[in-house]
């Protein structure tokens, strides 16, 4: 009789434990954020979506590129879910003097950047070309993505590219 209640007790137990696990990875606390596409918010990309650095050397200062994202429309431009496609790569963005946190290739944030209409965000990437070691020399390909709440331009990418050299 005792063994038959305490293998009860541990299915109750385990069930309790499953179900707290479901819940916690189930919570939006750590999803992207929802934000809704406005038709008059208008995401403009000043430069060309791609840049070649040419010749990176290994053992220079972390190859980097701006590029400026202006808000064109009449409404406020969110930008969000900035990611970019290898953990040798960040990416972060600066409006109107606040830069938000870093971003890479995994983690979920919360952050929402929000240009006024007529107003510029910096989107500065940043690429360690000594991240993958001595033997991650030859040409690279990035590529960093930018969700707007641009109805028409959903999502910028941006490809960089070069040539890591010794």
């Amino acid at each position: 009789m005792n063994d038959k209640k305490l293998l009860a007790i541990i299915i109750v137990v385990t069930l309790i434990i499953l179900a707290g696990g479901v819940m916690v990875l189930g919570s939006n606390s750590s999803s992207s954020p929802q934000v809704r596409a406005s038709k008059d918010a208008k995401a403009y990309t000043l430069e060309p979506t791609s840049f070649d650095w040419g010749n990176i050397q290994y053992a220079a200062e972390k190859a980097t590129k701006t590029f400026t994202i202006k808000n064109t429309g009449k409404d406020t431009l969110k930008l969000f879910n900035i990611k970019t496609s290898c953990h040798c790569t960040i990416a972060k963005v600066t409006v109107d003097g606040k830069t938000s946190p870093d971003f890479g290739m995994s983690g979920i944030s919360s952050w929402i950047g929000e240009v006024s209409p007529g107003k510029e965000a910096k989107l500065t990437v940043i690429f360690d070309q000594a991240f993958h070691g001595p033997q991650g020399v030859g040409p690279v390909t990035r590529f960093v993505s930018v969700e707007t709440s641009d109805k028409d331009n959903g999502k910028i990418t941006y490809t960089l590219t070069g040539t890591v050299v010794r």
